[in-house]
Protein backbone atom coordinates (compact mmCIF):
# COMPACT_ATOMS: atom_id res chain seq x y z
CA UNK A 1 0.00 0.00 0.00
CA UNK A 2 2.81 2.37 0.84
CA UNK A 3 4.55 1.70 -2.47
CA UNK A 4 1.28 2.16 -4.36
CA UNK A 5 0.64 5.48 -2.62
CA UNK A 6 4.16 6.76 -3.41
CA UNK A 7 3.82 5.71 -7.06
CA UNK A 8 0.47 7.49 -7.40
CA UNK A 9 1.90 10.63 -5.77
CA UNK A 10 4.87 10.58 -8.20
CA UNK A 11 2.59 10.35 -11.26
CA UNK A 12 0.42 13.20 -9.99
CA UNK A 13 3.45 15.45 -9.48
CA UNK A 14 4.70 14.67 -13.03
CA UNK A 15 1.34 15.56 -14.59
CA UNK A 16 1.18 18.80 -12.59
CA UNK A 17 4.70 19.71 -13.74
CA UNK A 18 3.86 19.09 -17.43
CA UNK A 19 0.68 21.16 -17.16
CA UNK A 20 2.57 24.10 -15.64
CA UNK A 21 5.25 23.89 -18.36
CA UNK A 22 2.66 24.02 -21.15
CA UNK A 23 0.90 26.96 -19.49
CA UNK A 24 4.25 28.68 -19.20
CA UNK A 25 4.87 28.25 -22.95
CA UNK A 26 1.42 29.57 -23.81
CA UNK A 27 1.85 32.64 -21.63
CA UNK A 28 5.27 33.33 -23.12
CA UNK A 29 4.07 33.14 -26.72
CA UNK A 30 1.07 35.37 -26.03
CA UNK A 31 3.30 37.99 -24.53
CA UNK A 32 4.82 39.44 -27.71
CA UNK A 33 6.24 42.45 -25.90
CA UNK A 34 10.01 42.47 -25.82
CA UNK A 35 11.32 41.95 -22.33
CA UNK A 36 14.24 44.25 -23.07
CA UNK A 37 11.90 47.23 -23.44
CA UNK A 38 10.42 46.70 -19.97
CA UNK A 39 13.53 45.99 -17.95
CA UNK A 40 17.06 47.21 -17.94
CA UNK A 41 19.66 45.19 -19.83
CA UNK A 42 21.59 42.79 -17.54
CA UNK A 43 25.17 43.54 -16.74
CA UNK A 44 27.86 41.92 -18.89
CA UNK A 45 29.06 39.70 -16.02
CA UNK A 46 25.52 38.45 -15.47
CA UNK A 47 25.21 37.48 -19.16
CA UNK A 48 28.44 35.50 -19.06
CA UNK A 49 27.43 33.57 -15.94
CA UNK A 50 23.77 32.88 -16.76
CA UNK A 51 23.63 32.66 -20.58
CA UNK A 52 23.98 28.86 -20.75
CA UNK A 53 21.36 28.28 -18.04
CA UNK A 54 18.90 30.69 -19.67
CA UNK A 55 19.16 29.07 -23.12
CA UNK A 56 18.37 25.66 -21.68
CA UNK A 57 15.63 26.64 -19.24
CA UNK A 58 13.62 29.32 -21.08
CA UNK A 59 10.59 28.02 -23.02
CA UNK A 60 10.29 28.91 -26.74
CA UNK A 61 9.41 32.54 -27.14
CA UNK A 62 8.72 35.31 -29.59
CA UNK A 63 11.80 37.51 -29.81
CA UNK A 64 10.96 40.91 -31.24
CA UNK A 65 13.51 42.83 -33.25
CA UNK A 66 11.90 45.52 -35.39
CA UNK A 67 10.07 44.74 -38.64
CA UNK A 68 10.61 40.97 -38.39
CA UNK A 69 10.46 38.80 -35.27
CA UNK A 70 11.86 35.35 -34.53
CA UNK A 71 9.88 32.38 -33.28
CA UNK A 72 12.48 30.07 -31.76
CA UNK A 73 11.59 26.40 -31.42
CA UNK A 74 12.88 24.04 -28.72
CA UNK A 75 14.61 20.80 -29.72
CA UNK A 76 12.40 18.73 -27.42
CA UNK A 77 9.59 17.21 -29.53
CA UNK A 78 6.86 17.53 -26.90
CA UNK A 79 7.67 21.18 -26.26
CA UNK A 80 7.81 21.78 -30.02
CA UNK A 81 4.37 20.23 -30.46
CA UNK A 82 3.03 22.44 -27.69
CA UNK A 83 4.55 25.49 -29.33
CA UNK A 84 2.96 24.69 -32.69
CA UNK A 85 -0.38 24.28 -30.96
CA UNK A 86 -0.12 27.83 -29.61
CA UNK A 87 1.24 29.05 -32.99
CA UNK A 88 -1.81 27.62 -34.79
CA UNK A 89 -4.17 29.36 -32.38
CA UNK A 90 -2.34 32.67 -32.54
CA UNK A 91 -2.44 33.00 -36.34
CA UNK A 92 -5.15 32.36 -38.93
CA UNK A 93 -4.68 29.80 -41.70
CA UNK A 94 -3.79 32.50 -44.24
CA UNK A 95 -1.32 34.11 -41.82
CA UNK A 96 0.37 30.77 -41.13
CA UNK A 97 0.60 30.13 -44.87
CA UNK A 98 2.31 33.51 -45.38
CA UNK A 99 4.74 32.98 -42.49
CA UNK A 100 5.78 29.55 -43.79
CA UNK A 101 6.15 30.94 -47.33
CA UNK A 102 8.53 33.64 -46.07
CA UNK A 103 10.61 30.84 -44.55
CA UNK A 104 10.49 28.81 -47.81
CA UNK A 105 8.41 26.11 -46.14
CA UNK A 106 5.15 24.32 -46.81
CA UNK A 107 2.89 22.96 -44.07
CA UNK A 108 4.30 19.44 -44.49
CA UNK A 109 7.84 20.58 -43.73
CA UNK A 110 7.16 23.17 -41.02
CA UNK A 111 8.32 20.69 -38.38
CA UNK A 112 11.87 21.02 -39.75
CA UNK A 113 12.06 24.63 -38.57
CA UNK A 114 14.12 25.60 -35.53
CA UNK A 115 13.36 29.29 -36.09
CA UNK A 116 10.61 31.07 -38.02
CA UNK A 117 11.00 34.62 -39.30
CA UNK A 118 7.66 36.35 -38.64
CA UNK A 119 6.66 39.86 -39.79
CA UNK A 120 5.45 42.22 -37.08
CA UNK A 121 2.58 43.04 -39.46
CA UNK A 122 1.38 40.11 -41.57
CA UNK A 123 0.39 40.73 -45.19
CA UNK A 124 -1.15 37.49 -46.46
CA UNK A 125 -0.50 38.54 -50.09
CA UNK A 126 3.27 38.68 -49.33
CA UNK A 127 3.59 41.76 -51.57
CA UNK A 128 4.65 43.98 -48.67
CA UNK A 129 7.75 41.80 -48.18
CA UNK A 130 8.75 41.48 -51.84
CA UNK A 131 12.52 41.22 -52.40
CA UNK A 132 11.92 42.16 -56.06
CA UNK A 133 11.39 45.80 -57.19
CA UNK A 134 7.73 46.75 -57.57
CA UNK A 135 8.44 48.44 -60.91
CA UNK A 136 11.05 47.78 -63.61
CA UNK A 137 10.95 50.26 -66.50
CA UNK A 138 13.22 48.04 -68.59
CA UNK A 139 10.37 45.48 -68.70
CA UNK A 140 7.63 47.99 -69.64
CA UNK A 141 7.26 46.62 -73.21
CA UNK A 142 7.36 42.99 -72.04
CA UNK A 143 3.86 41.64 -71.43
CA UNK A 144 4.87 38.63 -69.30
CA UNK A 145 8.12 37.83 -67.52
CA UNK A 146 9.08 35.33 -64.80
CA UNK A 147 12.30 35.49 -62.78
CA UNK A 148 13.82 32.98 -60.34
CA UNK A 149 16.50 34.06 -57.85
CA UNK A 150 18.85 31.29 -56.72
CA UNK A 151 20.44 33.37 -53.89
CA UNK A 152 17.16 34.02 -52.06
CA UNK A 153 15.12 31.04 -53.36
CA UNK A 154 12.26 33.16 -54.65
CA UNK A 155 10.42 33.83 -57.91
CA UNK A 156 8.80 37.01 -59.23
CA UNK A 157 6.28 37.73 -62.00
CA UNK A 158 6.16 40.99 -63.99
CA UNK A 159 3.50 42.26 -66.39
CA UNK A 160 4.63 45.26 -68.44
CA UNK A 161 7.23 46.09 -65.78
CA UNK A 162 4.91 45.85 -62.76
CA UNK A 163 5.42 43.13 -60.16
CA UNK A 164 2.16 41.18 -59.90
CA UNK A 165 3.25 38.21 -57.80
CA UNK A 166 6.19 36.67 -55.96
CA UNK A 167 6.72 33.66 -53.74
CA UNK A 168 9.07 30.98 -52.40
CA UNK A 169 10.81 28.21 -54.31
CA UNK A 170 13.19 25.33 -53.68
CA UNK A 171 15.64 25.05 -56.55
CA UNK A 172 18.32 22.51 -57.38
CA UNK A 173 20.50 21.17 -54.60
CA UNK A 174 24.29 21.62 -54.82
CA UNK A 175 24.77 18.24 -56.53
CA UNK A 176 22.04 18.97 -59.10
CA UNK A 177 21.92 22.73 -59.63
CA UNK A 178 19.20 24.41 -61.64
CA UNK A 179 20.42 25.70 -64.99
CA UNK A 180 20.67 29.51 -65.07
CA UNK A 181 20.23 32.09 -67.82
CA UNK A 182 17.43 33.31 -70.10
CA UNK A 183 14.99 30.67 -71.31
CA UNK A 184 11.37 30.47 -72.41
CA UNK A 185 8.36 28.52 -71.18
CA UNK A 186 7.76 25.43 -73.31
CA UNK A 187 5.08 22.79 -72.70
CA UNK A 188 2.92 22.20 -69.64
CA UNK A 189 1.07 19.27 -68.09
CA UNK A 190 -1.26 19.19 -65.09
CA UNK A 191 0.39 16.05 -63.72
CA UNK A 192 3.79 14.83 -64.86
CA UNK A 193 5.90 11.90 -63.72
CA UNK A 194 9.51 12.68 -62.84
CA UNK A 195 12.19 11.24 -65.14
CA UNK A 196 14.36 10.67 -62.03
CA UNK A 197 11.83 8.47 -60.22
CA UNK A 198 8.42 7.24 -61.38
CA UNK A 199 7.20 7.59 -57.77
CA UNK A 200 7.53 11.39 -57.94
CA UNK A 201 4.32 13.04 -59.11
CA UNK A 202 4.72 16.66 -60.30
CA UNK A 203 1.46 18.66 -60.28
CA UNK A 204 1.15 21.66 -62.63
CA UNK A 205 4.48 21.06 -64.31
CA UNK A 206 5.67 23.77 -66.72
CA UNK A 207 8.85 22.94 -68.64
CA UNK A 208 11.40 25.72 -69.27
CA UNK A 209 14.53 23.76 -70.33
CA UNK A 210 13.14 21.09 -72.64
CA UNK A 211 16.27 19.02 -73.41
CA UNK A 212 17.24 19.04 -69.71
CA UNK A 213 13.74 18.20 -68.48
CA UNK A 214 13.74 21.19 -66.10
CA UNK A 215 10.57 23.01 -65.14
CA UNK A 216 8.61 24.50 -62.28
CA UNK A 217 5.93 22.48 -60.47
CA UNK A 218 4.46 21.80 -57.04
CA UNK A 219 6.57 19.74 -54.65
CA UNK A 220 7.97 19.83 -51.10
CA UNK A 221 9.46 23.11 -49.84
CA UNK A 222 11.80 22.12 -46.98
CA UNK A 223 13.36 25.55 -46.41
CA UNK A 224 16.47 25.13 -48.59
CA UNK A 225 17.43 24.13 -52.19
CA UNK A 226 16.55 20.43 -52.40
CA UNK A 227 15.34 19.58 -55.90
CA UNK A 228 16.92 17.59 -58.72
CA UNK A 229 17.35 20.76 -60.85
CA UNK A 230 13.66 21.69 -61.07
CA UNK A 231 12.02 24.71 -59.45
CA UNK A 232 9.62 23.63 -56.71
CA UNK A 233 6.61 25.74 -55.80
CA UNK A 234 3.72 25.80 -53.37
CA UNK A 235 0.56 24.30 -54.86
CA UNK A 236 -1.26 27.64 -55.15
CA UNK A 237 1.72 29.24 -56.88
CA UNK A 238 2.16 26.31 -59.26
CA UNK A 239 -1.52 26.54 -60.24
CA UNK A 240 -1.32 30.31 -60.71
CA UNK A 241 1.79 30.16 -62.91
CA UNK A 242 0.33 27.24 -64.85
CA UNK A 243 -2.56 29.48 -65.91
CA UNK A 244 -0.47 32.65 -66.32
CA UNK A 245 2.49 31.70 -68.52
CA UNK A 246 2.27 31.09 -72.27
CA UNK A 247 3.50 27.87 -73.88
CA UNK A 248 5.51 27.50 -77.05
CA UNK A 249 3.85 27.01 -80.45
CA UNK A 250 5.16 24.11 -82.51
CA UNK A 251 5.24 23.69 -86.28
CA UNK A 252 3.10 20.93 -87.82
CA UNK A 253 4.54 17.61 -86.74
CA UNK A 254 5.95 19.07 -83.52
CA UNK A 255 9.60 18.73 -84.49
CA UNK A 256 10.42 22.45 -84.49
CA UNK A 257 9.33 25.53 -82.56
CA UNK A 258 7.27 28.12 -84.39
CA UNK A 259 7.08 30.52 -81.44
CA UNK A 260 8.50 30.61 -77.92
CA UNK A 261 6.52 31.01 -74.72
CA UNK A 262 6.88 33.40 -71.75
CA UNK A 263 10.47 34.55 -71.10
CA UNK A 264 12.01 33.19 -67.88
CA UNK A 265 15.27 34.34 -66.25
CA UNK A 266 17.03 32.14 -63.68
CA UNK A 267 20.02 33.83 -62.05
CA UNK A 268 22.65 33.66 -59.32
CA UNK A 269 23.78 30.95 -56.92
CA UNK A 270 22.90 29.94 -53.37
CA UNK A 271 25.20 30.62 -50.40
CA UNK A 272 25.86 26.96 -49.72
CA UNK A 273 26.62 26.20 -46.08
CA UNK A 274 25.83 29.75 -44.97
CA UNK A 275 22.97 31.22 -42.99
CA UNK A 276 19.61 31.05 -44.72
CA UNK A 277 19.15 34.40 -46.52
CA UNK A 278 15.68 35.09 -45.07
CA UNK A 279 17.12 34.82 -41.55
CA UNK A 280 19.08 37.99 -42.34
CA UNK A 281 15.74 39.84 -42.29
CA UNK A 282 15.88 39.73 -38.49
CA UNK A 283 18.86 42.10 -38.60
CA UNK A 284 17.95 44.04 -41.74
CA UNK A 285 14.42 44.03 -43.28
CA UNK A 286 15.99 44.90 -46.66
CA UNK A 287 18.63 42.16 -46.54
CA UNK A 288 17.07 40.13 -49.39
CA UNK A 289 16.08 43.04 -51.59
CA UNK A 290 17.30 43.05 -55.19
CA UNK A 291 17.79 46.59 -56.46
CA UNK A 292 16.33 48.06 -59.64
CA UNK A 293 19.88 48.61 -60.90
CA UNK A 294 20.83 44.97 -60.37
CA UNK A 295 17.71 43.67 -62.06
CA UNK A 296 18.07 46.09 -64.97
CA UNK A 297 21.69 45.08 -65.50
CA UNK A 298 20.66 41.42 -65.81
CA UNK A 299 17.64 42.05 -68.04
CA UNK A 300 18.98 44.68 -70.49
CA UNK A 301 21.24 42.30 -72.47
CA UNK A 302 18.22 40.03 -73.05
CA UNK A 303 15.49 42.60 -73.69
CA UNK A 304 15.92 42.69 -77.47
CA UNK A 305 15.58 38.91 -77.76
CA UNK A 306 12.54 38.84 -75.47
CA UNK A 307 10.75 41.52 -77.51
CA UNK A 308 11.62 39.81 -80.79
CA UNK A 309 10.19 36.52 -79.55
CA UNK A 310 7.14 38.29 -78.12
CA UNK A 311 6.37 39.96 -81.46
CA UNK A 312 6.86 36.69 -83.32
CA UNK A 313 4.53 34.83 -80.98
CA UNK A 314 1.79 37.43 -81.39
CA UNK A 315 2.02 37.14 -85.19
CA UNK A 316 1.93 33.33 -85.03
CA UNK A 317 -1.03 33.30 -82.63
CA UNK A 318 -2.91 35.85 -84.78
CA UNK A 319 -2.32 33.80 -87.92
CA UNK A 320 -3.57 30.63 -86.18
CA UNK A 321 -6.69 32.45 -84.99
CA UNK A 322 -7.33 33.79 -88.49
CA UNK A 323 -6.94 30.31 -90.00
CA UNK A 324 -9.37 28.83 -87.45
CA UNK A 325 -11.89 31.58 -88.17
CA UNK A 326 -11.79 30.76 -91.88
CA UNK A 327 -12.28 27.05 -91.19
CA UNK A 328 -15.21 27.73 -88.85
CA UNK A 329 -16.96 29.81 -91.52
CA UNK A 330 -16.67 27.09 -94.13
CA UNK A 331 -19.74 24.83 -94.61
CA UNK A 332 -19.41 21.35 -93.13
CA UNK A 333 -20.40 19.58 -96.37
CA UNK A 334 -19.63 21.91 -99.28
CA UNK A 335 -21.66 21.15 -102.42
CA UNK A 336 -19.85 20.55 -105.70
CA UNK A 337 -21.19 21.23 -109.14
CA UNK A 338 -21.41 18.42 -111.64
CA UNK A 339 -18.96 18.70 -114.52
Amino acid sequence: MKKSFLYTLFIALMLLSCKKEIEKISDTIKDTTSSTSETEAPKQDSIKKDSVIQKESLPPAMQEDGFYNAFIFPKDKKLKDSFFSVFNKKYTEKERYAILALNRLDSKNKWNADTLVVPAKIDTTLMEYSPFPMQLDVLSPVKKFVVFSYPIQAYGVYSNGSLVKWGPTSMGKKAAKTKTGLTFANWKKKLSISSVSTEWKLPYNFNIFNTDGIGWHQYDLPGYPASHSCLRLLMRDAQWLYAYADTWVLNPGGATTKAKGTPVLVFGDYKWGGRKPWRELLNDPNANNISVEEMTKMIEPNIEKMLREQDNREKVVDSIKAAKAVIEQMPENPKTQAP
